[in-house]
């Protein structure tokens, strides 16, 4: 029997379908990110497996450094044994390409990558992060997965990213209240091709963003100029003149031309919006 850490009561229905989840796949190799969803999981997992698991994390242009460190603290501070694999997504044609199923190719390369991974080899199941709420969103990695025969525990448990912050903060994970930080190829509009250089501009015009307090934000590349996503609630802090002037200075030295601040305020996936809707 492994431990069982204390959880409010109204989340150990949850905690437990989760478990019985996990522990009918058995031992697995999990694709971690070090975000909310992929952390619970992992931790979860490392539990229930009684530490029969590895976690893989994905690495290359798209993953930002920040990203990259955090993960690796996140693995080293839980005792997870991980593997940070280089991923050759940028090597396709197709993903450059940046059509709207950009990130199928880029879960089919992780996925296939992992498969051939020699540590990993000897788990009999791959597993990945996605939540119940993902069916709602424009997710084509999810073909990937089901090419791959990976599984999803969090959405076979009924895990919606409400729960899975629930569950993160009361098994102690930092990244509970994380904000979501998806690769920064999301920050190109889609047909305009990704390039290493631009996932380089955006980056650095984020980690800028940051330093001047705003951890939420996106820098969405649109060829010379920049446009700025921050929460509405922001807005009028950003609109200081000499703040707004030196957030557009440090921006602008990332390589931009331009800065534009895209009234409607910060929105995750607003580019998806571009996208025909399904029926």
């Amino acid at each position: 029997m492994t431990a069982r850490v204390h959880v409010q009561a109204e989340l150990l229905p949850a905690i437990e379908r989760l478990e019985a989840c996990i522990r009918s796949h058995g031992p697995m190799v999990v694709a971690c990110s070090g975000g909310v969803d992929s952390a619970l999981l992992a931790v979860v997992a490392h539990r229930v497996l009684e530490g029969r698991i590895l976690c893989v994390l994905g690495v290359s242009a798209s993953l930002a450094s920040a990203d990259h460190r955090d993960a690796i603290m996140f693995f080293q501070r839980h005792g997870l044994p991980f593997v940070a694999m280089p991923t050759r997504e940028m090597d396709d044609p197709r993903y450059r390409a940046n059509a709207s199923d950009r990130c199928f190719f880029c879960k089919h390369e992780l996925f296939e990558r992992i498969e051939s991974l020699p540590e990993a080899r000897v788990f009999p199941v791959l597993a990945y992060g996605a939540n119940a709420d993902d069916r709602f969103d424009h997710r084509p990695g999810a073909r990937a997965a089901g090419a791959h025969r990976a599984c999803a525990p969090l959405a076979e448990a009924g895990f919606t990213k409400e729960l899975v912050r629930a569950a993160a903060r009361q098994l102690g994970l930092s990244q509970w209240d994380k904000p979501a930080s998806p690769c920064l190829a999301s920050r190109v509009p889609y047909h305009s091709e990704v390039t290493a250089s631009k996932l380089g501009q955006i980056e650095a015009a984020e980690a800028a963003l940051k330093q001047f307090g705003f951890d939420v934000c996106r820098v969405r590349h649109f060829g010379a100029v920049a446009r700025i996503e921050v929460p509405v609630e922001l807005m009028s802090r950003l609109k200081n003149a000499d703040l707004w002037t030196a957030v557009s200075a440090a921006v602008r030295a990332a390589g931009f031309d331009a800065v534009e601040l895209d009234e409607r305020g910060f929105k995750s996936g607003r580019l998806n919006e571009a996208l025909p809707r399904l029926a």
